[in-house]
């Protein structure tokens, strides 16, 4: 196994850090895009929101069958495989500029954004021994909240200035360079073990997975962590292109920068580790992440700025934590383990998007924060059955010794 401080442990570090870099950046470029979108395309900030939706929704159906394939082929010609499909969709886009047939693309960079994150933890947890993984994992998640600000800012920004079409062309070639570094120094896997009969063997994981209880609800808690995170940004960019602040895109799409401490409190989550549970963990960056929506209700830009810098902290500690419990708590098939939690984790950013963007266009953030509370109470309840669930392990666990 690879362990920390090594050659093989940093190039596995950079080239899948790149990778997660690439990836989302891709993933998220639309989202500061959507308030301009709405207004060429004169539809109405629920529907032009399927820009967004399409690609995590398709994304979240997608993981499972890359992690089945990469089960026979590894994972490292499936990552590939993904990366390089993401620029030729984006040429794509230019020959097909309208809604509907952006809406396909962005359906279509899902599937492609699923090779790459349906099995990069997996690679991980395989090759790296479990304190490099521990350390790799929370640069790995870093790497997302980077790429997630990046994109964002680049698709405000350019789009601004020279248009969408110009931030997608840009987007294509960082991609495609991103694409040919890691094909170049990603090292092979030297403790993958090809499976056959995949369709019978997965599905048996798939069910054994979703029979256990302790993977389930942390999968569930994914989900609703990421429907409220990621869509509170989204009504956060129509907010400030709004009354009373009147932002140009460029300049709302600045507020993506507040992604910035959940790159920290996702390394953060290393330390916490070694020394506290991941439960009580969860449940930290929650509260921490309740605080934040209740401050950015004030129409003030430095405290929405405030609000949304913990928003993020506190929703990547608790993704982070609640990622890497499913890839640990799962004795075998981790890529299908890890695939489901990301399927859940996608769907409830889709789905969440539809319920905050209601909120937002018929009572404004007041109403956003009544529906995310209870989306955030729902956190909380699950936390607390995670943690019961977690209790009854461990004694049937000591039982079974005794009777031994």
């Amino acid at each position: 196994m690879i362990t920390i401080g090594t050659n093989d442990y940093w190039r596995v570090m950079i080239t899948l850090a790149l990778g997660s870099f690439v990836v989302f950046c891709n993933l998220y470029l639309f989202q500061p895009m959507l308030p301009h979108m709405a207004e060429q395309f004169s539809v109405t900030e629920t529907q032009v929101n399927w820009l967004f939706a399409a690609t995590t929704l398709v994304l979240s159906v997608s993981l499972v069958p890359w992690a089945v394939a990469s089960e026979s082929i590894g994972r490292k010609p499936v990552m590939l495989i993904g990366l390089f499909s993401m620029p030729l969709i984006s040429v794509g886009m230019l020959l097909l500029p309208s809604l509907t047939g952006l809406v396909v693309l962005r359906a279509m960079m899902g599937i492609a954004i699923a090779a790459f994150a349906s099995v990069a933890v997996a690679y991980m947890a395989e090759e790296l021994s479990s304190s490099a993984f521990n350390q790799a994992i929370g640069g790995y998640i870093a790497a997302n909240s980077l790429g997630g600000i990046s994109g964002r800012v680049i698709g405000g920004v350019i789009t601004e200035v020279f248009g969408w079409e110009q931030a997608v062309i840009t987007m294509a070639i960082i991609t495609f360079f991103g694409a040919l570094l890691v094909m170049t120094f990603l090292p092979k896997q030297k403790h993958f073990t090809p499976q056959y009969g995949l369709l019978r063997y997965h599905n048996r994981a798939v069910i054994k997975h979703l029979k256990n209880r302790t993977i389930v609800l942390a999968m569930l808690i994914g989900g609703v962590n990421f429907a409220l995170f990621v869509n509170l940004y989204s009504v956060m960019g129509f907010r400030l292109v709004e009354a009373p602040h009147f932002l140009p895109i460029g300049l709302a799409s600045l507020i993506f920068l507040c992604y910035l401490p959940g790159t920290i409190s996702s390394k953060l989550t290393a330390i916490w580790g070694r020394h506290y549970s991941p439960i009580k963990g969860i449940m930290i960056g929650t509260l921490v992440s309740f605080s934040g929506m209740a401050i950015a209700h004030f129409e003030s830009i430095p405290l929405m700025v405030l609000g949304m810098c913990l928003i993020s902290f506190g929703a990547f500690f608790t993704h982070t934590l609640a990622y890497s419990w499913v890839s640990q708590k799962a004795t075998n098939a981790k890529a299908t383990a890890t695939a489901l939690y990301l399927v859940h984790y996608y769907i409830g950013g889709s789905l969440g998007g539809f319920l905050l963007i209601y909120c937002w266009q018929h009572g404004g953030w007041l109403m956003v924060m009544g529906g995310s509370s209870l989306l955030y109470t729902a956190i909380l309840l699950l936390c607390h059955q995670l943690k019961q669930n977690s209790i009854d392990g461990s004694k049937a666990v000591q039982l079974n010794r005794l009777q031994q």
